[in-house]
């Protein structure tokens, strides 16, 4: 799962990410207006948490213009100002949440959560595709009944491919997802392939009902068998 913090603060984002990433997430991040619509234009993310007052901008005119454009990302807004007002501005643009500074990260976890389970999971914490199960919070994953043991990177994409299934999903949006924005300078992407044999394999040897094809020249699509 992938995170961008819109924060300028640097000492609460270096928090925030710190805990995040402690949860397994991809985080990125971005200090002012500017960089923060760059980044949600170019990259897709399962949730941005998102301050109101930026240099350079309003926190509220990203959440606009994310949302005029199609954008599907959970969006939380993280705002030092408490008012009723912005509040219900937030929300009738789309805003999935409102968490007032300062906050609890356990409860900013918690709300993070909650928002990926109501649009994504229909507020389970489970994936079940055939005879595969993926538990999102325990990080575990089951092939008719029997314990599938994957690296973090192998959990990664799998859940990323279950979020995916039957999509065609391009190398570059599966390395932006995992390993993050940083992978723009990557010069090749055979880290990718690496992670894709070892995990094909694994699903293969356990008998898995899905199989993740070649799309060639492309990427790569999960389908069940």
């Amino acid at each position: 799962m992938k995170i961008l913090i819109v924060e300028d603060e640097k000492e609460l984002s270096d928090v925030i990410a710190g805990s995040l990433e402690k949860e397994h997430f991809v985080v990125e991040t971005a200090s002012d207006f500017h960089s923060a619509s760059e980044k949600i234009a170019l990259y897709e993310y399962d949730c941005i948490l998102l301050d109101i007052t930026l240099p350079g901008g309003n926190g509220l005119q990203l959440l606009e213009e994310a949302k005029r454009t199609g954008k599907e990302e959970n969006i939380i807004i993280i705002s030092a100002k408490n008012s009723l007002e912005d509040k219900i501005s937030g929300l009738a643009l789309g805003a999935d949440d409102y968490l007032t500074k300062p906050f609890h990260i356990a409860e900013l976890n918690a709300r993070i959560k909650a928002v990926l389970r109501r649009k994504k999971l229909d507020g389970k914490n489970i994936i079940e595709i055939a005879n595969l199960s993926m538990d999102i919070n325990e990080r575990l994953v089951t092939v008719s009944g029997h314990t599938l043991q994957l690296n973090r990177k192998e959990f990664d994409i799998l859940n990323y491919f279950l979020f995916n299934k039957n999509r065609l999903v391009t190398k570059t949006a599966l390395a932006e997802h995992v390993w993050g924005d940083s992978i723009d300078n990557a010069d090749n992407f055979d880290f990718i392939y690496y992670q894709m044999k070892n995990l094909r394999k694994k699903l293969q040897e356990a008998a898995a009902a899905i199989e993740i094809e070649s799309v060639y020249g492309v990427g790569y699509k999960l389908v069940e068998k």
